[in-house]
């Protein structure tokens, strides 16, 4: 091995790295990016995996721990793990029952001995292969005790690692659209009767046929009871919107030739992940010359760029309105629980035991074991996202469209070689590997590309008016209450024709159809924030299968402002100077951080907080004045939640308990939605409303309580802390209209950001010459407080500053933090 102290020279560069380097080089330059060039995909995962584990040893090691099914052995049982979307999910005995059940059934194991497109491309074996080499490299150069983060310096845990860690951790990153809404309940399922943990094994199903006394009126008044299936579906419809409002998220915008001064095409990227664990998101640029050369940013321990741009396509990703998994009601006999009925016949569930090993306080080890049961259509779960689903008369069945898929592999190496949008779109239909997320892009040619094509459950309109229980069409239709909650299907178990029909056009076994997904190319803009397909431009509505998503249906506040900010831009309306996209506009515009939900109702509930009677709101049992905040909230005459704002924590508390986790439309609002204006309805906030004065008394309480001041600066409240220093952080949470979102909370006890924009970068093509991107990763790049770049992008976020990319050889040569690691 080898280490050169880099002058910056083009020549010191070319003598280490030259244009086919023969080892795999990191070329670290401002902020700690590395720029990793090799001569193989052996070579670049190697160089990958080594600068990943440098940076972030202790999430990558903790991962694998959740992975192997081995948190409750090394951390206990009861310790929280994050196995989703969403922080902090379930326990880490549960998560461990969950992977461990995947790691009995070769899930995997079996995925890997399928050739491509089903299994791994040849260039992704031979990254991951070399990404391995690469971290077990470094951990054997530093050792487990010199490792300088101490929230794994000589953990037991640590361990060198494996292809199958990586794969199962690439696996376990493709299901996590479920994992949230559905662990819990399969884990713990258990017969009428019995505990996960005492269950057994039933005896053979009798040879009864379906006129047995399963059959009875009783069971059939049930299974028809509309107010209990109105409830349920009720329940878990608002348990997803909580969770959906809560947890990831993204905003993404491109903008064609139309649209934007001094070049082609822009795109902006500003996905919304975890500020925090094993969903945390890492900068690097990938080179082999002549073969792929690709900058961006990756979900940790991916050997591949998943957000980012090359030579001629800049992507990203949103996270879509599909549901990647549907539910089967089976009905069971009441006699012989774990047996139900399929076309007229009984079939036995299988059972399998699953065990893991759990420390126990004294330090000893011991064993828990669970019976886990399956049907045809997938495992037994009794709830869904919390919500009871009992296994009583019947028993409801997962059915994971993402559970035998390791193609997203294959869809994001493939995405990183793309040529233009076209090719984008092919990547996407014939690998259908894109699990639960939209895809936006642009190309040099000045195209603007949105395209929702990745893998769906192939539950047609057609499929679903045949095949939905009562429940199950309660929460697949859409909800006037709560549009935009992913379509979930629950189908009838009793006839095997409802399960998901294959499709000889799509890619997999009972996917939809990719050619019937939704995609829109254009040469203004298209964009998504989270809601359905419909409106990637507004000038042009998509329709596609209601498994999709809603159509004609409200958008929320943060949908509206992405749209209204494209096309005021690109109108030249928006007071910036000229019309159309540049770098300094699209940055401006989205860390202005202002609030559409401010724009629609702040006049409005300043008036009405100057004319309550003498100042005074008796709610919940206090008599609270607000006379103070009336000024307060007059003074926010900028709408934004930039970190010198004043008013805005204030409205932001009022806002939260006048929504109270309910859609845009079901504010007290004097003009509806119209779906003729969906961009500018609902509007006029009905202030004669008690629910509005209400929620602005339990905000002027709740800040009062907390001892805070009714115009303190964002920066006094929002902010998160790095060593003893308090970093303040602008933006503001989704439902506000707030583009840059920000969800805050505290972690160990501290301030910091749980979810929120994480890495942003914008790109511009022009007719010739490199693309130009400007980036910042929020959290900075490693989670190793004694890291120099474990704070430096944060400070840079919080002051509104972008990192200038560095693409080209000569540009990378020029930096002058220039740092470069030779990998022997």
């Amino acid at each position: 091995m080898s280490t050169l102290a880099a002058t910056g020279s083009t020549a010191t560069v070319a003598a280490a790295a030259g244009p086919g380097p023969d080892r795999p080089t990191i070329r670290y330059t401002e902020y700690g990016i590395p720029h990793i060039i090799a001569s193989d995909w052996e070579g670049l995962g190697t160089g990958y995996g080594y600068a990943a584990a440098k940076d972030n040893i202790c999430t990558l090691a903790d991962t694998y721990l959740m992975v192997n099914a081995q948190r409750s052995r090394h951390l206990g049982p009861d310790g929280r793990a994050s196995p989703g979307q969403n922080q902090n999910t379930t326990t880490n005995l549960n998560s461990d029952l969950y992977f461990q059940r995947i790691k009995d059934d070769r899930v995997v194991e079996r995925l890997l001995d399928r050739p491509a497109p089903d299994g791994p491309e040849p260039e992704v074996r031979e990254a991951i292969r070399g990404y391995v080499q690469g971290y077990n490299r470094y951990l054997a150069e530093t050792g487990v005790n010199g490792i300088t983060d101490p929230a794994c310096r000589g953990a037991d845990w640590v361990r060198p690692i494996t292809e199958m860690d990586v794969y199962r951790h690439a696996h376990a990153e493709i299901i996590m659209g479920s994992a949230d809404a559905l662990l819990d309940g399969q884990v713990n399922a258990a017969p009428p009767g019995a505990s996960a943990a005492a269950a057994v094994p039933s005896a053979s199903p009798s040879a009864r046929q379906a006129s047995s006394p399963a059959k009875t009126d009783a069971k059939t008044a049930s299974r028809t009871d509309a107010k209990s299936a109105a409830r349920t579906a009720e329940r878990i419809r608002e348990a997803m919107a909580v969770s959906r409002e809560q947890g990831m998220g993204s905003n993404a915008l491109a903008v064609g030739s139309q649209g934007v001064s001094g070049g082609t095409s822009m795109l902006l990227a500003n996905p919304h992940f975890p500020w925090q664990g094993k969903n945390r998101m890492w900068q690097s640029q990938l080179t082999i010359p002549g073969k792929v050369n690709v900058s961006g940013a990756s979900l940790l321990g991916f050997p591949a760029v998943n957000i980012g741009y090359n030579e001629n396509v800049a992507w990203s990703h949103t996270v879509a309105t599909v549901a990647p998994f549907g539910l089967f009601d089976v009905q069971v006999d009441p006699l012989n629980p774990t047996t139900y009925l399929v076309d007229g016949a009984w079939e036995r569930m299988t059972s399998q035991r699953v065990a893991v090993d759990v420390l126990k306080p004294d330090g000893s080890l011991t064993q828990v074991a669970r019976t886990l049961w399956s049907t045809r259509y997938g495992p037994v779960t009794t709830s869904m996202q919390g919500v009871p689903l009992p296994w009583v008369v019947s028993a409801h069945a997962v059915r994971d469209v993402n559970m035998h898929n390791l193609r997203a592999l294959n869809s994001w190496f493939r995405l990183d070689q793309a040529e233009d949008v076209h090719d984008v779109v092919d990547i996407l239909e014939t690998t259908q590997g894109v699990p639960f997320f939209n895809t936006v892009a642009s190309d040099r040619k000045g195209n603007a590309l949105y395209a929702d094509i990745q893998a769906v459950p192939n539950v047609t309109d057609e499929h679903a008016r045949s095949c939905l229980t009562l429940t199950g069409q309660l929460l697949f239709h859409q909800s006037p209450r709560l549009p935009n909650v992913p379509p979930i299907s629950i189908l009838d178990g009793k006839r095997s024709a409802c399960d998901w029909p294959d499709d000889p056009n799509a890619v997999a076994p009972g996917l939809l159809d990719p050619h019937k997904q939704p995609r829109l190319i254009r040469s203004d803009f298209v964009g998504n924030a989270n809601d359905s397909a419909w409106l990637a431009n507004p000038a042009q509505p998509l329709a596609f299968p209601r498994v999709m998503g809603d159509t004609a249906a409200p958008r929320s506040l943060r949908t509206q402002e992405l749209i209204l900010t494209a096309q005021n831009r690109i109108n030249g309306t928006d007071g910036l100077p000229g019309k159309g996209f540049t770098p300094q506009t699209m940055g401006k515009l989205l860390f202005a951080d202002n609030s559409r939900a401010a724009d629609l109702a702040l006049s409005a509930t300043v008036t009405m907080c100057r004319n309550v009677p003498f100042g005074l709101v008796l709610v919940d049992g206090n008599l609270v004045n607000v006379s103070e905040a009336c000024p307060v909230l007059a003074a926010w005459t900028s709408h934004d939640y930039t970190t010198d704002s004043r008013g805005s924590w204030l409205f932001a508390n009022y806002w939260s308990f006048l929504s109270n986790g309910q859609g845009v439309e079901k504010l007290p609002w004097r003009v509806p939605f119209d779906p003729k204006d969906p961009v500018h309805t609902p509007n006029s906030l009905d202030t004669g409303s008690s629910a509005v004065r209400d929620a602005l008394a339990r905000a002027v309480l709740a800040l009062r309580t907390a001892g805070i001041p009714l115009n303190a600066p964002l920066s006094d409240i929002q902010k998160v802390s790095r060593g003893g220093e308090q970093i303040p952080i602008h933006g503001s949470l989704g439902q506000l209209g707030v583009l840059n979102v920000i969800t805050p909370g505290q972690v160990d006890g501290k301030p910091d950001i749980v979810f929120g924009s994480s890495f942003i970068q914008q790109v511009r093509f022009t007719a010739a010459g490199p693309p130009q991107a400007l980036s910042v990763l929020a959290y900075s790049q490693s989670a190793d407080p004694s890291s120099p770049h474990h704070a430096d992008q944060t400070r840079l976020f919080s002051a509104g500053g972008w990192v200038t990319e560095r693409f080209t050889e000569e540009q990378i040569a020029a930096s002058p933090e220039l740092r470069i690691k030779v990998l022997n």
